[in-house]
């Protein structure tokens, strides 16, 4: 007798980081007509209650080895990582060489289309080394990345 995966799909509680990096602080206040009123902390509240049979952590920080870190940290710690790593995105090979260096998947957001802004942010770093990017659904990339997680 096999296990039904639809009926255990819940059972497992899973753990997911969000990380984010520099600026991602200002949310709700910084360029509210790129990245919304919303502050995160807000969003970060109704996310936790929509999923709430799982545990989303939340990190956040202006410093690039801090982020770094947090990543390291994360592998083995978590079933995934969520990280919009803001302005680094285009400019960090650290960032990229921490990614790769973990186990644990890592899908990078971006609350606005990198693509539809300057050019120098339509690189990005991080792309060819995570799971996958999700961007321009404003505070819902977020989401959406959560349930790619949850698969």
């Amino acid at each position: 007798m096999g296990i039904d995966p639809i009926l255990t799909y819940n059972s497992y509680r899973m753990k997911i980081l969000i990380i984010n990096g520099a600026n991602l602080n200002l949310l709700g206040r910084r360029q509210p007509e790129i990245y919304g009123r919303e502050s995160f902390e807000d969003y970060l509240g109704a996310l936790r209650a929509r999923y709430s049979e799982h545990t989303i952590d939340y990190y956040q920080s202006n410093i690039e080895g801090e982020l770094v870190d947090a990543l390291l940290r994360a592998d083995g710690a978590y079933d995934g990582v969520v990280l919009n790593a803001g302005g680094y995105t285009h400019t960090s090979v650290v960032l990229r060489d921490a990614i790769a260096a973990i186990s644990v998947p890592v899908v990078e957001v971006h609350i606005s289309s990198i693509l539809a802004r300057e050019e120098f942010r339509h690189v990005s770093l991080l792309a060819p080394v995570v799971r996958g990017s999700i961007m321009g659904f404003g505070m819902e990339s977020y989401r959406l990345a959560v349930e790619n997680i949850l698969g």
